[in-house]
């Protein structure tokens, strides 16, 4: 089983920056994408962003541009770089990975979550 947990958030007014960290540990076999997803209020999670193992990126559209994923993959960390923040941003944003088991199946994980919040 993987823990996340995740760090970084805060409060920031429109137009800086702040730097999501998610550390990765437990017992399996490999992580294969490692994302972040925010949940604002009164609306459905969303993806803002991912990465795979091997390096490939998706963002969603809303944050392109704006906000860059990274990985580091000998250490099981995941970063979100968040430039330009904007008052539509605030959520609490969480930690996502999906990964092998000892046992060979696919599961995901989930960190608690940190909270963004964009002044204006």
């Amino acid at each position: 089983q993987v823990q996340l947990v995740e760090s970084g958030g805060g409060l920031v007014q429109a137009g800086g920056s702040l730097r999501l960290s998610c550390a990765a540990s437990g017992i399996f076999f490999s992580i294969n994408t490692m994302g972040w997803y925010r949940q604002a209020p009164g609306k459905q999670r969303e993806l803002v962003a991912d990465i795979t193992s091997d390096g490939f990126t998706r963002y969603a559209d809303s944050v392109k541009d704006r906000f860059t994923i990274s990985r580091e993959n000998a250490k099981n960390m995941v970063y979100l770089q968040m430039n330009s923040l904007k008052p539509e941003d605030t959520a609490v944003y969480y930690c996502n990975a999906r990964y092998r088991g000892s046992n060979w199946y696919e599961y995901d994980s989930w960190g608690q979550g940190t909270q963004v919040t964009v002044s204006s």
